[in-house]
């Protein structure tokens, strides 16, 4: 895939040379700035409130607060982190696996700072790129506690959240969506293959491996849930899993929580776009109807397994549905889109009602059955659902004709290749990664609380007070 970017490339240097365009700095536009920040403070709204109270509802109403609590602070954490180095780390120029320190603290970003988008030639102000990303920080890890809900304590969650943040989730934000810029290989073209080869080696590994991941497919998901299903297994079941009622508290909280991730998503799908134009407009459509067909294809499953669709199926449909099409939301049309959606749902049906009991591991809401499972689907998915001809738009090749959006496919298979290296990488980074950080917790600081205090609540042994005072 890399010899196949090398070779658009080149061709681009003898047809463009270098563009009179570029000699000027490029400005951003109002409109694209305005959706940008539009889309920030939608990703944000995915994790407080909506993540926290689709957890939360799901819980018993002893611990409630306690999933409140460890979402909210989470997103905290990760925000400090993000803006002191994280940036920096995933979104400078290192190596093909994590960036640098370069811009730590943010030094050097100004309000006249600018960050690329995928068009030649059009930016957007540093600081709203760096705002945006930073929502994606702060939700990937919270998304963790889907797993581990009901029986981890407050502080080791906060230092493993620290640790997974720079060890897991910047190598793999790097490794999947860093590179250069539209403008920088244009240039690069010019000077020929050695100029290419330059600028694709200073991308992220993945990226420069020609994998595809719109809005985060892997970055998010897959590196979430399978951190989640690692921690599960690790801190092992809650005490009487499988032999008490464990039901949700408040599926009224989850109904909400998971209307403002559908909501939410918009900004998370289409911000990805870096504009306010045609794409962006695409990727939310695409998000849209992915999601009401997962929605639809649960409740179908359900009907014809117990006759009695729920709405926790529906709403856990919708979410396997943005799951799966966040990674392709850019490339697949809204048909296939549909179709990714209709087949997401009864694949994560099966890990969350059946593989799950069959192996006996407790992934309390699901985080792996639904995440890391609609992620794997998603991601390889895109590799067919992004091919014209089954409806999908190709790859966006913004070089090709700057200022416009032109398309280009490699053709399944080596695309397969591609996204199926991305998974597989992402799995085997995050999964022995967090296992490692969480044997090393637990067998110093500890975990888990004791029996008793698990089985009081968590929200009173670890924060003192309670959800409710009735």
């Amino acid at each position: 895939m890399a010899r196949r970017r090398i070779g658009r490339f080149l061709c681009l240097a003898a047809l463009l040379g270098t563009p009179p365009a570029l000699a000027a700095p490029p400005v951003p536009n109002k409109g694209d700035s305005a959706w940008m920040l539009i889309s920030t403070a939608l990703v944000l709204l995915m994790s407080v409130p909506g993540l926290a109270l689709f957890y939360g509802g799901l819980v018993r109403t002893k611990n409630m607060l306690s999933v409140l609590t460890q979402v909210f602070l989470i997103v905290s954490v990760a925000a400090l982190i993000w803006v002191s180095f994280g940036y920096s780390l995933a979104f400078t120029e290192g190596g093909p696996l994590i960036g640098g320190f370069g811009k730590a603290f943010l030094r050097g970003v100004t309000a006249d700072s600018t960050a690329a988008t995928f068009s030649a030639g059009v930016v957007i102000p540093e600081f709203t790129y760096i705002a945006f990303q930073m929502t994606f920080a702060c939700i990937t890890p919270a998304l963790i506690i889907g797993a581990l809900a009901e029986r981890v304590r407050f502080t080791p969650l906060m230092i493993f959240t620290v640790l997974w943040m720079v060890l897991v989730y910047l190598p793999i934000a790097h490794m999947v969506w860093y590179w250069d810029g539209p403008d920088a290989f244009i240039t690069a073209a010019a000077k020929g293959r050695a100029g290419i080869e330059a600028a694709n080696a200073r991308a992220g590994l993945l990226f420069a491996a020609g994998a595809l991941d719109f809005a985060g497919g892997t970055v998010v998901h897959i590196n979430s849930g399978i951190a989640g299903l690692v921690g599960a297994l690790i801190l092992g079941p809650r005490v009487g899993f499988g032999r008490e009622p464990m039901a949700p508290h408040s599926l009224t909280m989850t109904m909400i929580g998971a209307s403002l991730l559908w909501v939410g998503w918009f900004g998370f799908n289409a911000g990805s776009n870096l504009e306010a134009n045609g794409v962006a407009a695409f990727a939310l459509l695409n998000t849209f109807v992915a999601s009401a067909a997962g929605a639809v294809s649960w409740a179908v499953v359900e009907q014809l397994h117990s006759g009695k669709p729920s709405m926790l199926g529906g709403v856990s449909g919708a979410i396997a549905g943005l799951v799966a099409v966040t990674p392709a939301c850019g490339f697949a049309g809204p048909m296939g889109s549909i179709m990714l959606g209709l087949a997401v749902s009864p694949i994560c049906w099966c890990f969350v009602t059946r593989v799950k009991l069959w192996l006996r591991y407790d992934d309390a809401l699901d985080a792996f059955g639904i995440h890391c499972v609609g992620g794997i689907v998603g991601a390889l998915a895109t590799a067919f659902l992004a091919d014209p001809r089954l409806g999908g738009q190709g790859v966006a090749d913004y070089l090709l004709k700057p200022g416009s959006i032109a398309f280009t496919y490699p053709g399944i298979g080596p695309q397969l290749l591609a996204q199926a290296k991305a998974v597989g990488v992402t799995l085997a980074w995050s999964g022995s990664v967090s296992a490692l950080l969480l044997l090393a917790i637990k067998r110093t600081i500890g975990l888990r609380p004791g029996v008793e205090a698990e089985r009081e609540g968590l929200d009173l042994t670890e924060h003192g007070e309670r959800a409710y005072n009735y």
